[in-house]
């Protein structure tokens, strides 16, 4: 099923390379070499029930959240810079704790060099990094019918850190393509989570880091559809040189923005992610709302 579904996001990404060859050539901007965009978002829901006969209960919840670009280009040298976070947490009535609705912190650079003058080819190099901003529970109930929690992740618990030299395509800041065949991954945990003869985000018991080795190929990609509209794509897909290389990663993120006014809108965030090492399956995440908006 996950070499389908990359085959098929790989088909898809290459109908935007053809399409993309045909726009208009780069202009460099000569005087402003920085360009920094994005926006951050408060969104915030309350619900309340009282003698309601068709059900509900009580609950308030909030997500506050950034999306950040700071981009360098310069003659040849192209540098961009990308900060995603987020967090949101979710109160009801008859739940003890407080839970999380969104914990995320995710930082990219990726540095390129042009090949020629003029040219959408890069020599280039990229960082990226991914965590959480606080502890993550798994819920269940005691014998007594209380509910109870256990910490099963934390900040830099897991943590990943990738890094590799490559080839990238920009036509702009809104459209790139990286190609990275010997991309370095290592993932950090706590090793006091991990258990006897079981493997916590793919590391060994009583390790605190496990280091891959293998192909990146990422992509970007964000369209205006219309006045105040905006797609924003980013994929990542990594497989392992060192063990069931046929095992393709996947992390897919969806982040959609509908201005309503200068300080208002709509915001939806889907986010999709497949390693077994972490969970043999598909994992999804989604968070929509209206909100205040920068």
């Amino acid at each position: 099923m996950i070499k389908k579904f990359a085959t098929a996001i790989f088909c898809f990404l290459g109908a935007l390379n053809a399409n993309a060859q045909d726009a208009t050539a780069i202009v460099a901007d000569t005087v402003k070499h920085w360009k920094t965009k994005g926006n951050a978002s408060f969104l915030f829901n309350q619900s309340t029930f009282d003698n309601w006969l068709a059900g509900g209960e009580n609950n308030i919840s909030g997500t506050i959240g950034a999306n950040y670009d700071f981009n360098y280009q310069k003659d040849d040298i192209s540098w961009d810079n990308k900060v995603i976070a987020s967090y949101g947490i979710v109160k009801t009535r008859t739940s003890s704790f407080a839970k999380k609705t969104d914990d995320r912190l995710e930082l990219n650079s990726l540095l390129g060099k042009r090949f020629k003058p003029e040219s959408r080819w890069y020599y280039s190099a990229f960082l990226n990094f991914k965590t959480q901003f606080s502890k993550g529970y798994e819920y269940g109930k005691d014998a007594e019918g209380v509910e109870i929690r256990i910490e099963y992740t934390n900040f830099l618990s897991p943590a990943y850190l990738s890094f590799w030299p490559g080839i990238l395509w920009k036509r702009d800041d809104n459209l790139k393509f990286n190609f990275a065949p010997a991309t370095s991954k290592i993932t950090i945990v706590d090793k006091n989570f991990t258990l006897p003869e079981e493997k916590y985000f793919g590391v060994e018991e009583g390790k605190s880091m496990r280091y891959e080795l293998g192909f990146n190929a990422s992509a970007y990609y964000k369209l205006d559809i219309m006045a105040n509209v905006s797609f924003e794509n980013i994929l990542n897909l990594y497989s392992n040189y060192l063990e069931e290389t046929q095992n393709v990663d996947l992390d897919y993120q969806l982040n959609i923005v509908m201005k309503i006014n200068k300080y208002l809108s709509t915001n939806l965030s889907f986010q999709t992610i497949y390693d077994d090492n972490a969970y043999r399956g598909f994992q999804i995440r989604q968070v929509f709302g209206v909100g205040a908006n920068y």
